[in-house]
């Protein structure tokens, strides 16, 4: 890397956090490791006593947020910018600037009046959820455990050194068969959960694995070429390289989730995130850097960028007039599709019946999402035929296919007039193997006809229609604070990936999971990756990686 990257390894640390461990080292994140604690649903959290709720040293409140301070432990509330004792405490007390989140665990500065990010304490950290997971181990691991104590295990151990190795090791020997390669934790680096389950999505949908593990993104050559300091794709590929290196210990994605900050700042925030708002975010930065290239382009104007090319399809749109039925046709671009849960399969003989549930699928949402839709009266159709505005018919249907096919369930509602929000939190049934044949416009068009077209203008016959599912991102908790987990089906065996723990799991466990984003890749692109993916650790360089036709 060359010299002017230095600052681009790891977010910079600000002034005040840098003052303070220069002055006091690391011994205040050696004294607070004891006080984490990691809830159900991964999230980190301090506690100082398990007797006592946590109080304001100055005001004895314990609303709003509590903060602890680094360098003489006092407890601070902020319960707003009128009333912030920890800010109080910060500029009263010379060098006590920076402090911990009780409930988050993480730091923050009270003069950048912002969260900092340290690897140090991002160790430790991670060194008590190793510690706490093995605690449960089998009789061996809790002697080593016992005997790691005896030691003062500390968080200065490097997560790659040979005793945390180890102890992964050991929990995948509890697995009922050896992981496959580029199965790899990611750290949660502070509400980051919704990022980790959208990238160990994309760092096994096959398209961007090959393209990636190809070399299709040279790292060294785009740094030659482009003077852009921050590259988005060559911190992914930096990703790919340490993930399918056949280190099992986890990742912390800290230097890609400093880069995405630069290219989305609406999102350079610790605060929680909506997955699927950063998957559709990922895509678009990785289309701006890769679609600059002329070479990107093809003859019909269609972007050759692999997000386009793993992602992209085509939606009909036809809006028939309801007097004379003259159709207008457009066609929109769409990198997912988003389907509503609510009213899907709700019969009126459901609806009617309050005892009996209605079961929701997928078929049932994308039936919905292509039935005939009638206009409100504020969308009325202005007929070319009738030369006046007419009420009218929407319906949609799918015009083209992409390799990799992302259905979005609208599981959380914001209704505008009421102001609030709810979750939808109805199970809904998937199938692993999908056809979505009924759901193309020539079938669409010929079943709203009768089936007498016969040729169709653009016939998707040649397109491939089945598909299997890869990949499931699931939501539990509540609309304000939840947990995102996904689920990768590799080699026809599921894996629960879970931030930085990976555990095989039963395909029951996947069907009974609330769904919030599934990925399906077209069914011959699934076979071939089965066969790519060994279960072997192995060099990145000696893997060779055959580019799919059509794939990347």
């Amino acid at each position: 890397m060359c010299p002017s990257n230095n600052l681009y390894k790891n977010p910079k640390p600000c002034k005040h956090l840098a003052d303070y461990k220069l002055k006091n080292g690391l011994c205040g994140y050696s004294l607070i490791q004891e006080c984490f604690r990691t809830t159900p649903y991964g999230r980190t959290t301090l506690e100082i006593s398990k007797l006592e709720i946590p109080r304001c040293s100055i005001c004895s409140g314990c609303h709003g947020r509590l903060y602890m301070c680094l360098i003489c432990s006092s407890v601070l509330c902020c319960l707003s910018p009128e009333s912030n004792h920890a800010l109080l405490h910060s500029q009263s007390q010379n060098g006590h600037e920076i402090l911990v989140d009780i409930e988050r665990a993480e730091l923050y500065c009270f003069v950048c009046c912002d969260q900092v990010y340290d690897p140090d304490f991002d160790k430790a950290v991670m060194c008590k959820h190793i510690m706490g997971f093995s605690r449960n181990e089998n009789e061996g691991v809790e002697s080593e455990l016992r005997l790691s104590k005896r030691r003062r295990l500390s968080f200065g151990m490097d997560l790659d050194s040979k005793n945390m190795k180890r102890l992964f090791f050991r929990r995948d020997q509890k697995s009922k068969s050896c992981f496959p390669l580029g199965l790899r934790g990611l750290n949660n680096l502070g509400n980051t959960c919704f990022m980790n389950s959208v990238l160990q999505v994309l760092l096994h949908a096959p398209p961007l694995r090959n393209y990636f593990l190809s070399d299709r993104h040279n790292r060294e050559v785009c740094r030659k070429m482009s003077s852009d300091r921050l590259c988005l794709p060559c911190d992914i590929d930096l990703m790919f390289s340490a993930v399918f290196s056949g280190d099992r210990t986890p990742y912390s994605p800290a230097k890609f989730l400093y880069s995405w900050w630069q290219h989305s700042e609406n999102f350079a925030t610790y605060e929680q995130q909506d997955a699927h708002e950063f998957f559709i975010s990922m895509l678009d930065r990785i289309h701006d850097k890769e679609g600059k290239s002329s070479l990107a382009i093809k003859d019909n104007g269609d972007c050759q960028c692999i997000a386009h090319r793993a992602f992209y399809g085509l939606l009909r749109s036809d809006v028939t007039c309801a007097s004379c039925g003259f159709t207008s046709t457009t066609h929109d671009p769409c990198m997912d599709i988003s389907l509503d849960l609510s009213t899907c399969n709700s019969s009126p003989k459901n609806l009617a019946d309050k005892s009996s549930k209605p079961k929701e699928s997928l078929g049932g949402c994308l039936d919905l999402f292509t039935r005939p839709e009638k206009l409100g009266s504020d969308q009325k159709l202005y007929c070319e035929n009738c030369q006046e505005k007419q009420d009218a018919l929407k319906q949609m249907s799918i015009k083209k296919l992409p390799l990799v096919l992302c259905f979005h369930i609208k599981r959380f509602e914001h209704s505008p007039t009421r102001k609030m929000s709810r979750k939808i939190d109805r199970h809904m049934q998937f199938p692993f193997s999908l056809d979505m044949k009924p759901y193309l416009a020539s079938s669409i068009v010929r079943k709203r006809y009768g089936n007498r077209i016969f040729s169709f203008d653009s016939d998707e016959s040649d397109i491939s229609t089945e598909f299997e599912i890869f990949a499931v991102v699931t939501h539990s908790g509540m609309l304000e604070s939840g947990h995102y987990v996904t689920y990768l089906r590799l080699r026809n065996q599921w894996y629960k990936c879970d931030d930085a723990w990976i555990t095989e799991v039963d395909e029951e466990v996947v069907r009974a999971s609330q769904c919030y984003l599934m990925y399906y890749v077209q069914k011959m692109l699934y076979h071939k990756s089965c066969e790519d993916v060994s279960c072997q650790p192995m060099s990145l360089r000696a893997d060779t990686f055959v580019p799919i036709a059509g794939c990347c």
